[in-house]
């Protein structure tokens, strides 16, 4: 792979636009995501704690803003460095360009994620896995497309909503390649799970094409028929959300009380070595201050440790070799392996968290099991008043699209599935209650 290739601007079946002196074609990506749709919904979704009734614990939202800003950071150090070694490059590109892709794509990365976090994940899959309505369908899709059934991917569903025609972003291929941190699909044979790109999947079988295109506008290293090796910034991307959760949601674990502030301090402290000072902590007094000051130095010292391993083995990238998350081979490794450990068992098992998720494994299989079948009555014109009732709260595209494209019964389950998995928190919640005739 070669860096002029990988930075491409091309905006797939875009026609050659007019270019802005002040701002770039990735800028332009930044600016298209925070102002699309999607996005906003974001403020209502679940990154750990769901329903949040304290201001200060993070949403997807929230979340999705930090993991841009680190991503800057990486993009622009890794950039300047990037530059130097390819002169070449400097005519068309700066550091910033490359802050700017990894800051649009780090800003997308959880766009695709249902309700209720990873557990909404699980809902949406266990749905077409263990109820009988969905159970069968495995019978009408073919077996790739019933492998996206059954493993509802938020990153594919992100890759799925930024090339929806509904929104209108036609992102650069830069930027939808550096997003992609996994790049193949869902039905994957020969699938090795010690690369970290295979890990899980990155399109659905109605983006394979459009994943394909934008591989071969980046110049991507083909490894199979259907699966790629990853853009190299897109390793920046995945580094900019492990460090992000790793510290900021211990952060919020901590000011829930879930975790002792001494411990959280231990562990922030084992990251920064000798650059921690205790006595200089003791200064600030409240604990919003301490955390600020030790979350700033963290995240600042993990920024350079991935920053320097990815330059360290950008050869290996390019090639196609390197395939591991930057965070499981830098120095402070065994310290972020320690707070995944904490926070697995007393922040992500917290009562609370486990409660609200147990309600989504309830409510989106219901509410699928509504519109699939409000879905079958458009297609099939029906006369149940009840389902023509229910489509009309789809949104108008996801009807028509259902009403007038000429879609199989995949496509159908698959526009429901966005419907669905689109929806906030607050508002599946309020719908499920709504149509089960609860809570008026």
């Amino acid at each position: 792979m070669n860096w002029l290739q990988l930075l491409s601007t091309q905006r797939p079946d875009a026609k050659p636009g007019f270019s802005e002196s002040s701002r770039s074609a990735f800028e332009q990506d930044y600016d298209r995501i925070i102002f699309s749709h999607p996005f906003r919904k974001l403020q209502d979704k679940t990154q750990v704690h769901p329903l949040p009734e304290h201001d200060f614990v993070h949403t997807r939202l929230t979340h999705s803003l930090e993991v841009s800003s680190v991503g800057r950071s990486l993009g622009k150090r890794v950039g300047e460095v990037i530059l130097q070694r390819y002169t070449e490059l400097q005519k068309d590109f700066s550091l910033f360009d490359f802050g700017a892709i990894v800051a649009a794509a780090s800003l997308a990365h959880d766009l695709g994620n249902p309700p209720f976090g990873h557990a909404g994940e699980d809902a949406l899959s266990d749905f077409f896995l263990h109820h009988p309505q969905g159970q069968a369908f495995g019978k009408k899709v073919t077996t790739a497309e019933w492998n996206d059934l059954i493993k509802f991917e938020g990153n594919a569903q992100g890759f799925r909503l930024l090339n929806k025609k509904e929104y209108g972003l036609k992102l650069t291929a830069a930027t939808l390649g550096a997003f992609t941190k996994y790049p193949c699909p869902s039905y994957f044979p020969a699938r090795n799970k010690k690369r970290k790109s295979q890990k899980k999947f990155g399109f659905f079988e109605t983006e394979g094409e459009r994943f394909k295109k934008v591989a071969e506008e980046l110049g991507l290293v083909q490894q199979t028929e259907t699966n790629w090796c990853r853009h190299p910034l897109a390793f920046l991307v995945e580094a900019a959300d492990d460090i992000c959760y790793s510290i900021i949601d211990l952060e919020d674990g901590c000011r829930l009380g879930l975790v002792s502030v001494d411990e959280t301090i231990e562990m922030m402290a084992a990251i920064l070595g000798n650059q921690f000072n205790a006595e200089k902590l003791k200064k600030h007094i409240g604990l919003n201050e301490k955390l600020g000051v030790l979350r700033a130095l963290v995240i600042g010292k993990l920024v350079e440790e991935c920053a320097a391993i990815f330059l360290e083995q950008e050869k290996s990238i390019l090639a196609g070799d390197f395939d591991q998350a930057l965070t499981d081979v830098c120095p402070s490794k065994i310290a972020l392996e320690k707070i995944s450990s904490v926070s697995v068992e007393k922040i992500y098992r917290a009562r609370h968290v486990v409660e609200i998720e147990a309600s989504g494994h309830e409510v989106l299989p219901g509410l699928l099991h509504e519109f699939i079948l409000a879905g079958l009555h458009l297609v099939n014109k029906g006369q149940s008043r009840k389902y023509a009732n229910l489509a009309l709260l789809f949104p108008e595209d996801v009807r028509w699209a259902i009403e007038h494209d000429k879609s199989t019964t995949y496509d159908m389950l698959r526009q429901v599935i966005d419907f669905v998995s689109g929806l906030t928190d607050r508002h599946a919640l309020s719908m499920y209650r709504k149509i089960k005739g609860v809570g008026f």
